[in-house]
């Protein structure tokens, strides 16, 4: 099992707030972890953050990249009686929000505690406990009596709000839940793999690095990319889970502990073929546990890294997560170990020659 040491880091990455757009919390997270092992931390103009460990000044350039954002949702209004409205920050299912906690976070930092209203069922008729209830209709009640009262706490639109939950080990098993594994669980295996080769070496110039934006149409890694400008890229992420009941072998077939998953088509992009095998032979070869993943309604970083400047050769590397977009999502730690063995493993070849053969048709 992890050490405590690395069971308390990937719990302040859960902890830590931050929606698109508001990512700052984490970046911090990142430069403290990251800046013992980079000789250089940049930044693209929209917040995304990368760590420059030079292994070999003539090699290619290596970029491996997670996003900080999780989803979340956006203060829109206080009403007269000191409800809050909201926006959706990425992709939520209605039926997962409602009664659930949320933490707001205001403009000078300071956090409010709050859940999203519901209607008991008391009050509907049966007709009405069939359907499903409108987003537009939810609300956040943070304990306030007016707008007033409310403002003076600090609320305003445009607040941050985030789901609130403690991160915890399921009753001493592997199983971690969390809010944000999507994906502070892809930023800890940059962080973590950039840790490892700045201690064994690597012959090219890694950049490891987290997005913004990501849930709101992988805008951070359009930037991102395009100021590192790669020779090859991977993106970093969380992935469909299929081992519950209800799913079905078609919508995911991923199971929690037997490895990282590699995608061969999500809806976003098709992945360099070289490079996917070249991944693949490593796992095999070092026998790294690995699942082939097929991601039909989303995508990954990767799709904006592929098409940056001319072209980068790109695959996404994730870690199967169970209830995705939730309040509460679960991993197995040797996903995230393994995930950070293979990727460490694949760097270390990228050498210049290697490079050559991938990106050469």
């Amino acid at each position: 099992m992890l050490d405590k040491k690395e069971e308390l880091f990937l719990q302040e990455l859960t902890d830590a707030n931050g929606v698109p757009g508001n990512e700052e919390q984490v970046r911090e997270i990142f430069k403290k972890y990251a800046s013992p092992y980079a000789d250089k931390i940049v930044y693209d103009g929209l917040g995304g953050i990368n760590a420059r460990h030079i292994g070999d000044k003539e090699g290619p350039k290596v970029l491996i990249s997670g996003h900080m954002d999780e989803v979340g949702f956006m203060v829109t209004k206080v009403t007269e009686k000191g409800f809050i409205e909201f926006q959706t920050l990425g992709g939520w299912w209605g039926q997962v929000m409602l009664a659930q906690e949320v933490t707001v976070t205001t403009n000078t930092g300071k956090t409010l505690h709050g859940v999203i209203g519901s209607k008991p069922p008391h009050v509907l008729s049966p007709e009405a406990r069939k359907q499903p209830y409108d987003v537009k209709d939810m609300f956040i009640d943070i304990g306030g009596t007016s707008k007033e009262e409310v403002t003076e706490w600090g609320v305003k639109p445009g607040d941050m709000i985030t789901p609130s939950i403690d991160y915890r080990r399921l009753n001493g098993s592997k199983f971690l839940l969390a809010k944000a594994w999507d994906n502070r669980i892809g930023t800890a295996v940059s962080l973590k793999v950039l840790e490892n080769l700045a201690q064994e070496g690597h012959p090219n110039i890694l950049f490891a690095g987290s997005n913004v934006q990501e849930e709101v149409g992988l805008r951070g890694a359009r930037t991102s990319t395009h100021l590192v400008n790669p020779d090859i890229a991977f993106a970093l992420d969380t992935g469909t889970a299929g081992d519950t009941p209800g799913m079905t072998a078609k919508e995911a077939d991923s199971e929690l502990g037997k490895g990282p998953q590699i995608i061969i088509f999500d809806a976003s992009m098709i992945p360099h073929r070289k490079l996917r095998d070249f991944v693949i032979g490593v796992a095999e070869e070092l026998e790294i546990p690995f699942q082939y993943t097929v991601i039909t309604g989303g995508g990954t970083d990767a799709g904006m890294q592929h098409v940056t400047r001319d072209g980068v050769p790109a695959l996404a590397i994730t870690v199967a997560t169970r209830y995705l977009h939730s309040h509460t999502s679960i991993i197995h730690e040797d996903d995230y170990l393994n995930t950070v063995k293979l990727v460490t493993e694949v760097v270390k070849r990228l050498d210049a020659e290697t490079v050559a053969k991938l990106k050469n048709y």
